[in-house]
């Protein structure tokens, strides 16, 4: 078996927790998830399954969307709700629609974050989450991630209270922390903040009417029908470039031979999916590091 199930993650599991529970219920260990969401955190989860596990890092690395809440007037360990509380400052003052408006408007574009420590990014080895646990401050490298929009879902025109939620929708590329997104809002308009809620609507071309919770997947593994729940692997691959080649190019590309780049893919600097002329995934290509003009496979994905 072979494909992508795009599932969507309940509450109190962890990522590894449902790839843990899926391999029980489809009697398989190949399975792999494709970007990890805090157990706090519902939403769209790509499973792949088989030799789609092979373009997990793809999908992993595609852009995501979700929707979440702020709250404002304090902060936590872990930047969500489920942290222990940091810094408190009780709200006295209103703001307006614009001034939250102005900070969202901010927010757009390539920012620079600087990972939770509560996070799986690895200092010296370690992930951050284990310095954390240990009570270990450690210097944390910063990154600069992209943001493509914001949206404030919430229609008031003021916003007062000893404390203040608002919900947001943000659409984002890879590496983003939505929980630090809502922490620098809180900055911006001078005030400790968390991520209050969370949930992932979409996952490179997968969105919450895709998916499949865990009970409907166990059902139709029991009768017999999850095979028909399944997308191919291509569908995991749709951001990326393609290059369709015949039959002859074929032969070499499974393979592993070294390609000519085609003009069109010249100033591509990225991944290239190379496919069949009946558009079957055959290999990930990317520019030769040495030899301009050329192309090499990252990731050969089918040999037959």
């Amino acid at each position: 078996m072979e494909g992508i199930i795009p599932l969507w993650k309940p509450k109190g599991m962890t990522s590894h927790d449902c790839v843990f529970k899926l391999r029980k219920i489809l009697k398989m260990k190949r399975i792999g998830h494709t970007g990890t969401l805090d157990p706090d955190v519902t939403g769209v989860l790509p499973i792949c399954l088989g030799r789609a596990t092979k373009v997990a890092e793809y999908i992993t690395d595609a852009g995501k969307a979700y929707e979440g809440e702020v709250t404002l007037g304090f902060s936590t360990t872990t930047e969500d709700r489920s942290g222990e509380m940091v810094e408190t400052k009780i709200i006295t003052e209103e703001f307006t629609r614009n001034q939250i408006l102005t900070v969202l408007d901010e927010l757009t574009g390539t920012i620079t974050q600087t990972p939770p420590m509560y996070s799986a990014v690895k200092v010296n080895g370690k992930r951050l989450y284990e310095y954390a646990r240990k009570g270990i401050e450690v210097e944390r490298p910063s990154r600069k991630v992209n943001i493509y929009s914001i949206e404030l879902l919430d229609d008031r025109e003021t916003f007062t209270g000893e404390t203040i939620s608002f919900r947001f929708r943000v659409s984002c590329g890879k590496g983003t922390y939505i929980r630090t997104l809502a922490v620098m809002i809180g900055e911006k308009l001078g005030l400790p903040a968390h991520m209050s809620d969370l949930s992932r609507i979409q996952s490179a071309s997968f969105t919450v009417s895709d998916c499949l919770t865990l009970a409907e997947i166990e059902e139709k593994a029991e009768n017999g029908t999850i095979e028909e729940a399944l997308y191919p692997l291509e569908t995991g691959l749709s951001d990326l470039p393609k290059y369709e080649i015949n039959d002859t190019l074929a032969m070499k590309v499974k393979n592993g031979a070294v390609l000519e780049t085609p003009e069109e893919f010249l100033t591509i600097a990225g991944p290239i999916l190379v496919s069949d002329e009946n558009g079957r995934a055959l290999a990930i290509y990317m520019n030769h590091p040495e030899k301009h003009g050329l192309i090499k496979p990252a990731k050969v994905l089918r040999n037959e």
